[in-house]
């Protein structure tokens, strides 16, 4: 039995099975899933290694609901973007940023259907005031993106070469500046660190 206050061990075997030493019981994927909805924390671990393979095991999760008609929650774009990210240089912070948003979407989420609850039976006027929360999540949604965008631009800090980066126009970048900044390098890296960890002190106090 997991103490007070710790984890729920669930251990999975080599035949794939689940077993949840908390109640004793074998247990499946919807189960793991109705008691992550339950806020029931768990650890899932190998049974024969004792490795943690929680992450592989939300992952299924996700897989299974996802697969299920109707429960799709992943847009294809964010897939694609999601994957593209992988072995990319912002994958360091992409988990940090995703965390953050859905821990700030949650707390919201929870004020709307407050605020749902409290307009069911009311006037079509009172209904209308539900827009409020609605709004403050999609401004919350676009500040996150605009951070995150800026952490982007971090990582590419030489405007890419375009059809006119020959001409004389204004985007031509004369050739002792580029070299200036190719010298300070080592320095960017730490200003990234501290932007970054700006960037996540922002998620917090938006959250």
């Amino acid at each position: 039995m997991a103490a007070k206050d710790e984890p729920i061990i669930i251990k999975k075997y080599a035949n794939r099975r689940l077993y949840n030493t908390g109640t004793s019981t074998y247990v499946t994927l919807e189960d793991l899933a109705e008691m992550v909805k339950k806020g029931e924390e768990f650890t899932v671990q190998d049974a024969k290694t004792g490795d943690d393979i929680t992450h592989p095991v939300l992952t299924q999760i996700i897989f299974e609901l996802e697969n299920k008609e109707g429960q799709n929650m992943l847009p294809i774009p964010f897939l694609r973007q999601l994957i593209a990210f992988y072995g990319d240089q912002m994958q360091m912070i992409v988990p940090s940023f995703l965390e953050q948003s859905m821990i700030a979407f949650s707390k919201e989420q929870e004020r709307f259907r407050e605020q749902m609850k409290g307009a069911l039976g009311k006037s079509p006027l009172d209904m209308m005031k539900i827009a409020t929360p609605i709004k403050a999540l999609e401004e919350q949604t676009r500040r996150n993106m605009e951070m995150f965008q800026n952490a982007m631009r971090l990582f590419t800090p030489f405007p890419p070469a375009g059809p006119s980066a020959g001409s004389n126009g204004p985007s031509a970048a004369p050739a002792e500046p580029a070299r200036k900044e190719t010298s300070e390098k080592p320095d960017d890296l730490q200003e990234l660190k501290e932007q970054i960890a700006a960037m996540q002190r922002k998620l917090d106090t938006m959250s």
